[in-house]
């Protein structure tokens, strides 16, 4: 559906004109799935960026977590001289940012100085796939559900406790409580109100299970917009708890107790918006096919859905986070659950985290899924009853080194995204688990520093 607040360039030369907008922040998605860009004078993009578009230094897409410069990239490294790639604004992302005073945002597309697309750019990853899906003659709508776990200490002071002993938000499980969610309405409220104001569509907000644990959803939109809120909304999030001297975390997995999901919810329709995945009689040929797709590739296809070495400790058994590959109706123990009836039939994927990538997550659901259709897979019977218990089900992969060596063995991915994705990836998977294997964590020492 289209975005009713986007802004257009002649209605924000007017409000440059006029003092109300003095700033454009210009960001692309990193592989983290983080926004990253510059802040440009707003008379400057109007007058120069409009027509000739800004730069980045390439290793935007070639860091860890933390900016440091890695090997083993091949678009990026000291022997290249870690050149820039043009960031083209694309202005139908063009919208306020009611959090930040006289500031507007618009979302970038990665090329290369030749006018060539930033292959690896996740954002680029999805028009790929979306692209093949519009030539089949169809178009994905999706949803994404993020949680968070709120907490009573600024990012500052969380920093220097060492995210230790950290006060939430809720003392309980406040899981749908109205009295619970009542404790932080005023941090709620304004994260709904601003998110509305730069365009995206809130839904409703709820608690959720862990202790200072809550949800924001939003309408689901077409592939790409959707992916577009969820990280304009997870960025956004974070800048606003910390404006109210709160912090909030989208990690996986925090503690011991429940993690923090983002379910994916994808439906198939033509491109004339006609249903594609169900008829009359529930779900149609084509969409039993897009789920036996998922079925069939999504497991070499994880590191796309868990990109972190924490993202594998939410898959636990009688958690609500999935262990088992397999499809139910509407049973949450399933890795994908198909919900809704009609023009809303939809399958939700419940492998990712709330540290996934929704670029990455989104391309690979819809790649599965065209597969699936395209092959004309057969779809196996809906699982009935508990998925956990179900001794005969393909995994979900349960670390990222056993995701990293499915992805880089996948024939699959490759033919499908390419090797250099398929490779430039890989090796985000091997620094991570690189740069773990040499630290040294608080359980190696409660366990060791006395008794070993």
């Amino acid at each position: 559906m289209p975005d009713a607040r986007a802004l257009t360039v002649e209605l924000l030369r007017q409000q440059v004109d006029s003092g109300e907008v003095d700033t454009v922040l210009v960001a692309l998605t990193d592989m983290q799935g983080r926004l990253q860009g510059k802040r440009l004078h707003a008379r400057y993009f109007l007058d120069v960026v409009l027509e000739h578009a800004t730069e980045g230094c390439n290793y935007l897409l070639a860091v860890d977590v933390d900016m440091n410069t890695v090997d083993g990239y091949a678009m990026s490294s000291w022997a290249s001289g870690y050149g820039d790639f043009v960031m083209r604004p694309d202005l139908a992302t063009l919208r306020p940012v009611p959090w930040n005073p006289g500031t507007v945002m618009v979302l970038a597309d990665l090329l290369w100085e030749d006018g060539s697309p930033v292959v690896a750019s996740p954002r680029q990853i999805l028009a790929r796939q979306t692209a093949r899906l519009s030539d089949a003659g169809m178009t994905a709508y999706v949803g994404t559900e993020l949680e968070f776990l709120v907490f009573r200490n600024t990012y500052e002071q969380a920093w220097d406790a060492g995210y230790r002993n950290l006060t939430p938000a809720n003392q309980y499980n406040v899981d749908y409580s109205v009295l619970g969610t009542g404790r932080i309405e005023p941090l709620l409220r304004r994260i709904r109100n601003e998110m509305t104001g730069a365009g995206l569509v809130v839904e409703s907000a709820k608690g959720e299970c862990n202790l200072g644990q809550h949800e924001i959803a939003f309408l689901y939109d077409e592939a790409c917009r959707a992916c577009d809120g969820h990280v304009i909304y997870k960025n956004g999030a974070k800048e606003i708890a910390a404006q109210e001297g709160m912090a909030l975390t989208f990690m996986a997995k925090f503690d011991a107790r429940e993690g923090n999901s983002c379910h994916i919810h994808c439906s198939f329709r033509g491109t004339d918006g006609a249903m594609v995945m169900a008829d009359r009689d529930g779900m149609s040929d084509v969409g039993r096919s897009f789920v036996a797709g998922q079925l069939r590739y999504m497991r070499e296809l994880t590191l796309f859905l868990a990109p972190n070495i924490n993202s594998y400790k939410r898959y636990v058994e009688g958690s609500f986070a999935p262990t088992a590959l397999r499809w139910g109706r509407d049973n949450r123990t399933c890795a994908f659950r198909l919900v809704g009836h009609g023009p809303s039939l939809r399958l939700e994927n419940r492998i990712p985290g709330g540290d996934v990538n929704p670029y990455l997550a989104t391309a690979a659901v819809v790649a599965a899924g065209l597969a699936g259709i395209e092959e004309q897979l057969d779809l196996e019977p809906a699982f009935e009853g508990n998925a956990y218990d179900d001794p005969d089900a393909d995994h979900v992969p349960t670390s990222l080194a056993e995701a990293l060596d499915l992805w880089r063995g996948s024939e699959f991915a490759r033919t499908t995204f390419g090797d250099d994705v398929v490779d430039h990836y890989a090796n985000m998977a091997a620094v991570e688990l690189a740069a773990f294997g040499r630290s040294v964590t608080d359980w190696e020492r409660i366990r060791g520093f006395e008794r070993l």
